[in-house]
């Protein structure tokens, strides 16, 4: 996610405050944002986007990506673990329900120890030559430090607890009255920031991912508490497997380039499925690609699976979202809109005098309260 540094104070700005008035200054800056597209550049992109969209991956390879997409991400992991990576500093910004108020404090604190360039960049071959992608996020964190890698990648990351009958009054977390699950955890980009910040007793924090590899690079980080904290393997699109965690027991799930990951076809069903953990009155929260964006306008002829849905170099997937289909997405699962906008920023590289524009889509979704029944 790119971003100017913070404000004087060490205090950043939400999304839409940094505007762009006078062209002249676009690389006095990391980013800026609502910027406006003309007419001929929204022409342009659409364009461009049925230009890359004529010629799609055959049958046979689509299959492949499906079946082994478990493979791709690993092998993903495996080859970035070492890969470039800055923290998600906006994270509780634009997110303050990761972070409860009476944390505050040691929140500012936090945000001031880390001034530098809020771009959580990871360099990927797969979406272009030198293209900075935000979906790159699950690249691990050099400043945490990993334990001692002995865990089995198989046997040990808990597979077999998706099979497990959990108990209302028994399963990890369960002593905790706010607890935090992010789906599509990578190797912790959101989860230990969370952990680092969040000082509350009574939190409790889950995370799953498809990726073993991921989860085992997790587990095995230096930050990683299990009294605070359960990290487990879990494909979201699997409707046999069950999350480790019983309905009506979550306040906040996160989903930060995830959803975008998967089939267009299993998104509903992902969705509501995970809508069924939230308390009534918890949250989703999203942030994923926005339609127009650089990533999908860079595609080559050949890469496209189907509509607005590609395949990088290295097999792993990108979907392309709307604000609509996203509400279309939650609110059939039975949740009410609190927040669906649009991230329009031009990135700038100032040092090799570049501007890229981005589409990101942001969006908070609650669980309705339980309707008064009394008599």
């Amino acid at each position: 996610m790119a971003d100017s540094c913070p404000e004087p104070g060490g205090k950043r700005q939400l999304f839409g405050g940094r505007l762009l008035s006078d062209p002249a200054r676009v690389f006095h800056h990391n980013a800026w944002d609502n910027v406006e597209w003309s007419a001929e550049q929204a022409a342009a992109a659409e364009r461009k986007v049925q230009e890359n969209s004529t010629q799609r991956v055959c049958q046979e390879k689509q299959v492949d990506y499906e079946t082994n997409a478990h493979k791709y991400w690993n092998d993903f992991y495996k080859i970035h673990e070492n890969g470039f990576f800055k923290d998600r500093h906006w994270l509780f910004t634009e997110f303050p329900e990761l972070a409860p108020s009476q944390n505050q404090n040691h929140l500012m604190d936090w945000l001031s120890e880390n001034k530098r360039s809020e771009v959580p960049e990871c360099r990927s071959n797969a979406d272009g030559p030198g293209l900075i992608t935000e979906e790159q996020h699950k690249c691990p964190s050099n400043s945490l430090g990993h334990k001692a890698q002995t865990l089995p990648v198989e046997e040990k990351v808990t597979q077999k607890l998706s099979h497990l009958e959990i108990c209302a009054d028994e399963f990890p977390g369960s002593s905790a009255t706010y607890r935090i699950l992010e789906v599509g955890c990578g190797v912790g980009n959101t989860v230990f920031p969370i952990l680092q910040t969040n000082n509350d007793p009574k939190l409790f924090v889950y995370c799953c991912d498809f990726s073993s590899t991921a989860i085992q690079l997790v587990q095995t980080n230096s930050a990683y508490d299990a009294a605070r904290c359960f990290a487990f393997v879990h494909d979201l699109c699997d409707e046999d497997k069950s999350y480790p965690i019983p309905g009506d027991s979550l306040d906040i799930i996160i989903l930060i380039f995830v959803l975008s990951a998967i089939v267009p076809d299993k998104m509903q069903k992902a969705i509501t499925r995970l809508s069924r953990l939230l308390k009534p009155g918890g949250m989703m929260l999203l942030r994923d690609y926005g339609r127009h964006d650089m990533a999908q306008l860079r595609f080559k002829k050949g890469q496209c699976l189907s509509e607005n849905f590609y395949v990088r170099g290295d097999g792993t997937r990108v979907y392309f979202f709307t604000q609509d289909e996203l509400d279309t997405l939650f609110t059939t699962a039975g949740l009410e809109k609190v927040q669906n906008l649009v991230d329009r920023r031009l990135q700038v590289n100032r040092g090799k005098q570049l501007t890229m524009y981005r589409v990101w889509i942001q969006c908070k979704y609650r669980k309705p309260l339980l309707a008064n029944t009394g008599s």
